[in-house]
């Protein structure tokens, strides 16, 4: 604790985080734990006396991340959570959350012992009652408080209020939750009054995480929305953005919303999500006098799909090739782990390298081109899952990433160890998940380790060389074969009919007559 607090005293500390309502007390800050009791068992943090849990140090990433980020020492979020907290629950078995109070995702029951089937399929498959109930589903979230997590509305020194015992937070709904997440993510640094904020600093995007962290940005809006619904198996459908054309098939009024007929940038009056205002606008406030995004909402969601003139190359969707030719990259990640790594799949599916794998400065594909398609708020790093399509975008983009990883069964060390750019590295906790979880948790198959799968088609898998090569031998052996069993029947035939032309018995012997004669064979 004695560390968190010096780390805490020496830096700059300017960028707040969200954490349980719980532990946001003035003596939880100042204790450095929060290790919760789960409801209904009394004084028992973590669910000890009932084996659900333990509450244990943090660990956090001490190997060396890549060069993008100059300024050790600025930011809360290095070597996340440990600024805040420095205790924490870590669950047993099936048992999970921030008090080991849930269940694991996929599992359900008092002791969480009970199999649940969670299946993402295609949004366009849904049925018109399982869209309305989809669209529902995120209103309600858009409207419901985060039942267990608040959010800072100020930085670190500030954050115990002007008294000292005020502590500054404040409560925010789910699906907002979602959004803030996304932005705290992605914030700049912020140095100090009067010099410019640094914003090479991205702990979700342009590095190995990228694909890591929205998969837990994912899993965790589902299962509070479940937990909304009370329904376990509720899971996020998927949006197959890569089918080419300029045509936003989602873009409908029974699913994301049409293009309103006054406003080609704005949502029709008749889709529930144009009534939707967004969060974490103000990033020049945020850049400029270090104040933190909070809950209050300003303005509606801007859409205009394949609208950005000024650009061609994003006026269409990627095409099914682009997807087929992303899993066939072999190598998770390369050197130097960033939006410039070449034959990286991780870049690949991203959208900063050609689907091929070959980096190209000129080129945005894959995920990155879906998001600047939209053109309008859903195209903006820090406000893109303020637009509900970010949801159905991404939940795609971890289908990919999930058949990439059924194919190519890569080991957990293939995933960058270290050098990575900060809160990249395999061991780095994600910012800002509250409990701590790192990179290489969800570097897995999800069926088999994290509850849920996708009910989607893929493209063939190529072969790779040494089946080429086997089924080449294989061929030739069977080719072999053939003209093998060819010649020996030409011969066999060709002697069988000289032997047609000759007597069986020479003249000297009595020949059958014309009227008795026998076949030979």
């Amino acid at each position: 604790m004695w560390q968190c607090c010096c780390l805490v005293l020496v830096g700059a500390v300017l960028v707040s985080a969200q954490f349980p309502r719980e532990c946001v007390t003035p003596e939880g800050l100042r204790s450095g734990q929060c290790c919760p009791s789960p409801s209904g068992l009394g004084d028992d943090p973590c669910g000890s006396s009932a084996g659900r849990g333990q509450c244990v140090s943090i660990a956090v990433d001490a190997r060396p991340h890549g060069p993008q980020y100059p300024h050790d020492g600025r930011d809360d979020r290095e070597r996340w959570p440990v600024r805040f907290f420095n205790r924490t629950c870590q669950c047993n078995g099936n048992f999970s959350g921030y008090n080991c109070g849930r269940c694991r995702h996929g599992w359900t029951g008092p002791v969480c012992d009970q199999r649940v089937s969670v299946v993402r399929r295609n949004v366009m498959q849904l049925s018109a009652d399982e869209k309305r109930a989809f669209v529902n589903a995120l209103d309600q979230a858009k409207r419901t408080v985060q039942p267990d997590l608040v959010i800072a509305t100020r930085r670190y020194p500030e954050i115990f209020g002007p008294d000292g015992n005020t502590v500054q937070f404040e409560n925010i709904t789910i699906y907002n939750y979602f959004v803030w997440t996304h932005y705290f993510s992605v914030s700049k640094t912020f140095l100090g009054a009067g010099q410019a904020s640094f914003g090479g600093v991205d702990f979700s995007h342009e590095g190995p995480g990228f694909v890591t962290w929205h998969r837990f940005h994912l899993l965790q809006l589902e299962r509070d929305m479940q937990d909304m619904l009370q329904d376990p198996s509720f899971a996020l459908p998927y949006w197959n953005f890569a089918i080419g054309g300029s045509t936003c098939d989602i873009c409908t009024d029974d699913l994301m919303g049409a293009r309103s007929s006054f406003d080609m940038n704005s949502l029709s009056t008749n889709s529930l999500f144009s009534q939707w205002r967004v969060i974490c606008e103000s990033v020049e406030d945020y850049d400029t006098l270090g104040t933190i995004c909070n809950s209050s909402e300003t303005s509606p969601i801007r859409r205009n799909p394949a609208g950005n003139v000024n650009r061609p190359m994003v006026q269409r969707l990627p095409e099914p090739q682009d997807v087929a030719d992303c899993l066939q990259v072999n190598a998770f990640d390369t050197p130097p782990y960033y939006s410039t790594s070449s034959e990286s799949f991780r870049n690949t599916i991203e959208g900063y390298s050609a689907p091929q794998g070959n980096y190209d400065p000129m080129v945005r594909s894959l995920h990155n081109l879906a998001h600047l398609f939209l053109n309008g708020t859903g195209g903006q790093t820090h406000l893109s899952p303020n637009d509900p399509i970010f949801v159905l975008l991404h939940t795609y983009t971890d289908a990919i990433f999930d058949e990439w990883l059924r194919r190519h069964s890569p080991d957990s060390t293939l995933y960058p160890e270290e050098n990575a750019p900060i809160g990249h590295n395999r061991g780095s906790n994600m910012v800002p998940f509250w409990p701590p979880v790192t990179n290489a948790e969800m570097f897995l198959t999800a069926p088999e380790n994290l509850g849920y799968s996708y009910e989607a088609e893929w493209p063939a898998q190529a072969f790779t060389m040494t089946e080429i090569i086997t089924m080449a031998i294989v061929a030739g052996l069977v080719l072999v074969a053939v003209v093998f069993a060819a010649t020996t029947c030409a011969v066999r035939a060709r002697s069988r009919k000289m032997e047609g032309h000759q007597p069986l018995l020479g003249d000297h012997y009595q020949r059958y007559d014309d009227a008795k004669s026998q076949s030979v064979v």
